[in-house]
């Protein structure tokens, strides 16, 4: 190894500094850590190659589409001017949303509302925005219109979130009878990890667990884009199991 190393130098060290960086960012499953750390330059590459590389390809993407979607709310802020239309408003709420505007968001479905939308998607974009912007009380009366209406709404996500407002305003009663009709159907780990949020604020340990663990038992079975987009999910799960006395 340490002839590897002096071969690669400096080049070794500086992709190990990367990988580790890398891995820090990123919280991959922690084997990758081992690999780059016994290996050195070899495991960075090797590391790099199966992780890193694919991420790159993940943010190429999502930065190819934020050049085109930046330009077409520019093009939606310029058209509500002259027709205000509830759909363009909702257009630009959706483009705000995706774009991560949440503020902006909003404002643009409660001017689509106000302009007489009928339909549940701007309802539901303001809700999630309220959810999301942590004001939960707010966003219940969109969340109950757009499941009463449409229980499956956005893959039972509605129903989820809705469930999440009610735990987060301390109405946990019916948070929990409606997570346990929404974790019938749906698999999503947000609707998990929110539930077993829920349990654990009311020292259910085992249940909140047993939630937790139920993201994480997902993981093996996903492919790898897929795992890269729960991360997130994957992180906080494992987060409240090492919180959590088993």
């Amino acid at each position: 190894m340490g002839f590897l190393n002096h071969l690669f130098y400096p080049w070794g060290w500086i992709l190990t500094g990367i990988a580790i960086v890398h891995f820090i960012r990123r919280r991959p499953d922690t084997f990758w850590i081992y690999v780059i750390l016994f290996l050195g330059p070899i495991g960075a590459v090797i590391y790099l190659a199966a992780e890193a590389l694919p991420d790159m390809g993940v943010l190429s993407q999502s930065s190819f589409k934020a050049f085109p979607r930046r330009k077409k709310i520019k093009e939606l802020v310029g058209l509500v001017q002259h027709n205000p239309s509830p759909g363009n408003f909702e257009d630009l709420g959706d483009l705000y949303m995706d774009d991560g505007k949440l503020p902006q968001a909003r404002e643009a479905y409660n001017n689509a509302i106000a302009a007489r939308a009928d339909t549940p998607g701007p309802f539901y974009g303001r809700g999630v925005c309220n959810v999301l912007l942590g004001d939960a009380a707010a966003a219940i009366p969109d969340l109950e219109r757009v499941v009463a209406k449409e229980p499956t709404y956005d893959f039972h996500r509605g129903a989820g979130l809705l469930a999440h407002a009610y735990a987060q305003t301390g109405d946990k009663a019916r948070a929990e009878a409606l997570f346990r009709q929404a974790t019938t159907i749906s698999t999503s780990s947000e609707t998990y990890l929110n539930f077993a949020d829920l349990l654990a604020s009311e020292g259910r340990t085992t249940e909140a667990r047993q939630w937790a663990q139920k993201v994480l038992d997902k993981k093996p079975a996903m492919p790898g884009y897929l795992r890269r987009r729960e991360r997130p999910w994957f992180r906080g799960a494992s987060k409240m199991l090492k919180r959590l006395p088993a």
